[in-house]
């Protein structure tokens, strides 16, 4: 038997987590060490696993399955293909950053590093699950220690955490109750198609595609809300900025960088695959809602003074982009969508563990009460300004191409009306640019004269992100090849569908 590589990818954070229940609370370099080393172990073997993934062969690898629930066809599923892959690696890129922009953490930090373990668990879980019932187990499992963590180490000027947590958890948990209201009917429904329950992806996919085409609008709208909700779809994104900001660093980047890419994840894996004459039905309007979101978040984005929450506004525009790529249907889009959730989530966990680092230092993230930090901090200011310039989709780094990819398809499939989206980058640069300059630029302040630079394991997150973002710029085959491998025979599968249902 070959070595179970995805379970021990999988449960190492959480061994880790079971080793810190027994650490005395005392011992915080203890505590941080085994963290460090739990997602360590995963981010190591998810490398192997990308680098060791057949691309030529493509389809589902790594496979592990065993019966669980046999009565409802429950099975523990778990295996990558080439979208699941840059996901799994991606969450433990942040996932070992984390630890690392959480280093200073003083308040109950063997409390905080268990739940940030769990969480990390749970985000991984829900891109390798390849059944619906497992994915759902593990996305519920993300929800609890977001909110436990929201309320006990967050900070936010405009609004409480306690709102912040409570309005986050809320917003999550009624998209994911109108997801399982359509997962519960896909499920029935395809019982009586397959003979047996059977609650894989695959089996799933097949029962869908033999659906009345009413079935599959009414029911591809159930899991859009679901899944667009946890993207942070406009008008259903308010949460998000307010979330970004009343949560704690390792939070935000997570928040940010994965778990959003939940619901992207899921539009694609999960509904599109499924239900193809629903896509294809309902498709114009998730385009008008991406543009919307792309335009209002950035314009929010444009008139916000605490840093959080304009890179909280800034992931609702790149969010509307993913569902501008998803809408396209097309190989071109589906492969800018998952380019642009992996790029946007090193960006945004970048920029939220820069943030996270400038309110350890100087107690603010109030752009009007800052000025001139280069000169004090300069390494922190290099990642500050890395993130900012992948941000606003710098040629050499790793948003360019798959922002580029986007507006190909965008402009091929929706000609006029994607300019409006695409006009956004215009937005992104004002904010981006006024928030560096405002917060970095200019003739140094005398009472931050006092600050110390990042050091040590601080760089962590600056060096492992930083890299990946250059990496992924210049060499963005190594995204995309593992993208397109996945995404080819999955469209081939939605257009079989399609022509067989004369949609096309």
């Amino acid at each position: 038997m070959s070595f179970p590589v995805l379970p021990v990818i999988l449960l190492a954070p959480l061994a880790a987590a079971l080793v810190l229940v027994f650490v005395p609370k005392d011992e915080h370099k203890l505590i941080k060490s085994v963290a460090a080393i739990g997602t360590f172990v995963s981010m190591a073997l998810s490398f192997y696993v990308y680098f060791g993934y057949d691309q030529t062969l493509g389809g589902l690898q790594y496979v592990i399955r065993h019966d669980w629930i046999q009565d409802l066809g429950v099975t523990f599923f778990l295996a990558v293909d080439g979208i699941s892959l840059p996901m799994l690696l991606l969450t433990n890129l942040i996932g070992f950053s984390a630890i690392f922009a959480s280093w200073n953490i003083g308040t109950r930090p063997r409390e905080f590093f268990i739940l940030l373990l769990v969480l990390i668990t749970g985000v991984m879980g829900t891109f390798i699950a390849h059944d619906l019932f497992i994915f759902l187990l593990f996305y519920e499992v993300v929800v609890i220690p977001i909110y436990i963590m929201v309320v006990i180490w967050g900070s936010s000027k405009r609004v409480t955490k306690e709102y912040a947590a409570m309005k986050l958890t809320i917003y999550l948990l009624i998209g994911s109750g109108f997801l399982l209201v359509g997962v519960i009917a896909l499920f029935t429904k395809s019982i009586s198609i397959l003979g047996a329950p059977d609650m894989s992806f695959s089996a799933l996919a097949i029962a869908g595609s033999q659906l009345s085409a009413f079935d599959q609008k009414w029911l591809f709208a159930l899991l859009l809300f679901g899944f667009g909700s946890l993207i942070s779809m406009w008008p259903f994104h308010s949460w998000s900025p307010d979330g970004y900001a009343g949560a704690p660093t390792a939070v935000s980047m997570i928040h940010a960088g994965v778990l959003k890419k939940i619901g992207g994840y899921g539009l694609i894996k999960v509904a599109v695959v499924t239900l193809p004459v629903g896509a294809h039905f309902w498709a114009p309007w998730m385009a008008v809602l991406g543009i919307a979101g792309v335009a209002y978040a950035a314009f929010g984005a444009l008139a916000q003074k605490d840093l959080k929450y304009v890179v909280g506004y800034s992931s609702v525009s790149h969010m509307g982009y993913v569902m501008i790529a998803v809408a396209c249907l097309d190989v071109i889009g589906l492969n800018g969508a998952v380019a642009n959730m992996f790029a946007h989530g090193v960006m945004a966990a970048l920029f939220f563990s820069m943030i996270g680092f400038i309110y350890e230092k100087t107690h603010t993230r109030w752009i009007p009460d800052m000025g001139g930090l280069a000169h004090q901090t300069p390494k922190l200011a290099v990642g500050f300004m890395m993130a900012a310039m992948a941000s606003l989709g710098l040629p050499g780094l790793i948003s360019f191409m798959p922002e580029f990819t986007i507006f190909v398809s965008a402009f091929d499939n929706y000609g006029g009306l994607a300019v409006i989206g695409i006009a956004g980058i215009i937005i992104t640069a004002l904010y981006v640019l006024r928030a560096g300059a405002n917060t970095l630029f200019g003739p140094p302040r005398t009472e931050y004269d006092h600050l110390e630079d990042i050091k040590g394991v601080e760089l962590v997150p600056l060096v492992v992100l930083g890299t990946v973002l250059v990496v992924g710029g210049l060499l963005p085959s190594l995204l995309f090849d593992m993208i397109n491998s996945g995404v080819v025979p999955l469209h081939a599968e939605i257009s079989n569908v399609l022509q067989l249902g004369g949609n096309l």
